[in-house]
């Protein structure tokens, strides 16, 4: 009998094995921010200024800054990144370009993501500071409730904390809101602002422009 000697077939990689592709590495998390970091609302990869309401908003990011031209309603954008959590504040610039009620409405959250409240800036003809809505009563019919007068085409500066069942709103450095929760129902007033929530922006039949919207945690307790 003829022998032949068997060889084995040739490698198709010069005698290396076949590797199979590297799985990419997870995704990291971002951490959460730290207590009294700050942290910038602005429009950043899946982070933006979402409109639920409104025709004509626009980021302008050249100048860094929300613009919502006057509707004959509710304008309303909600932030999809990260959103403030208890105890917390916000701050933000604001300033009425036309029309003549609020030029900001600050939604939040409070004790959860589930029950939210909006501050008004200039409602009810364009002087009331308030709460929406505490034990189902708005900005112009709750303790919160007040006036003051806005100037169009003027920045004012917005502060707005809550922790400790305390919410407490500053215009320009000047308090505004002092208010006790406790036992107290915290919700949205009925309609369209809940395309705010959790944490958003609004105005009413009003023009207006927004800018350096931030928010830091604060320590607990306080």
């Amino acid at each position: 009998m003829l022998l032949c000697a068997c060889q084995p077939p040739e490698s198709q990689d010069d005698g290396e094995e076949a590797k199979a592709p590297e799985a990419a590495p997870p995704a990291e998390e971002k951490p959460a921010p730290k207590v009294g970091e700050w942290v910038e609302c602005v429009p950043e990869g899946d982070a933006k200024w979402e409109v639920g309401d409104g025709e004509g908003i626009v980021w302008d990011e050249e100048e860094k800054l929300l613009r919502i031209p006057w509707f004959g309603g509710l304008s309303g954008v909600k932030w999809t990144g990260e959103v403030p959590e208890a105890p917390f504040e916000v701050e933000l610039e604001a300033k009425r370009t036309d029309g003549d009620d609020f030029f900001c409405g600050l939604t939040v959250p409070t004790r959860s993501k589930e029950e939210c409240v909006t501050l008004i800036v200039g409602g009810w003809g364009g002087s009331i500071v308030g709460i929406s809505s505490i034990n189902d009563l708005d900005a112009s019919e709750n303790q919160t409730g007040t006036t003051m007068r806005f100037e169009d085409n003027q920045w004012y500066k917005i502060r707005l904390s809550f922790g400790n069942e305390t919410i407490k709103a500053w215009i320009d450095d000047k308090e505004m809101i002092d208010a006790d929760t406790t036992g107290q129902r915290l919700s949205l007033r009925y309609g369209p602002i809940d395309v705010c929530a959790p944490f958003g922006l609004a105005t009413w039949q009003c023009g207006s422009e927004l800018r350096n919207v931030r928010w830091r945690r604060l320590p607990a307790g306080e």
